[in-house]
């Protein structure tokens, strides 16, 4: 049985946001084909996340692991825990949402989700997979554009300083252009989802 935890970082509620139809129809079907597994679902706009404090700075310089009353140290340990991850965000500015990038500042937690070796950083959540469903008004996918998404690359990279390179993308694109099928690019990219959760 594996561990998957559901990250949905988005203001909009369910039934608005975009970002969740998709995401949500991958964990439908992923239940569908591993109803063994055990799904824990994060919406990050319903927890007691905010910005580190000096407090929370100096967890991060502790190098104690052991699980404590502080909450960004219990959700690295919850992080860390997970067998497959499945984030789902809009972009926002070309980049994640701030809600996102505070709660990967809670779990990126040396000697809880990586380490510092002596040739640099070491992940420590190897063998794990991600799940990255993106939703953005414009195509930020190739082109010069590509360079600006900060999102996606952000969220690859961070996995990868975690040791997770097992990291797959679902974007849906254009979706607040004049003239384009939103409905149409919607439904194929939950089409990708349902694919992908046979076998994720």
């Amino acid at each position: 049985m594996s561990k998957v935890l559901y990250i949905k970082a988005n203001a909009k509620p369910e039934g608005e946001s975009r970002t969740f139809m998709i995401a949500d129809k991958f964990v439908e079907a992923y239940k569908k084909h591993h109803p063994q597994d055990e799904i824990i679902t994060l919406d990050l706009y319903k927890e007691d996340i905010h910005f580190l404090t000096v407090e929370d700075v100096m967890v991060h310089m502790s190098n104690e692991v052991e699980e404590t009353e502080n909450a960004m140290k219990k959700y690295a340990l919850q992080f860390k825990s997970a067998d497959k991850y499945i984030f789902a965000e809009p972009m926002w500015n070309l980049g994640v949402p701030a809600i996102l990038k505070a709660y990967i500042d809670y779990v990126s937690i040396p000697n809880i989700t990586f380490k510092y070796g002596e040739n640099g950083p070491i992940g420590l959540c190897q063998g794990k997979k991600a799940l990255n469903v993106i939703t953005s008004g414009g195509d930020y996918s190739e082109g010069m554009a590509a360079e600006w998404d900060l999102c996606d690359k952000y969220l690859k990279t961070i996995m990868g300083l975690f040791g997770i390179f097992d990291y797959t993308t679902i974007r849906a694109s254009n979706l607040d252009v004049i003239g384009m099928d939103v409905e149409a690019i919607v439904n194929k990219a939950i089409e990708e989802a349902e694919e992908l959760a046979k076998t994720f």
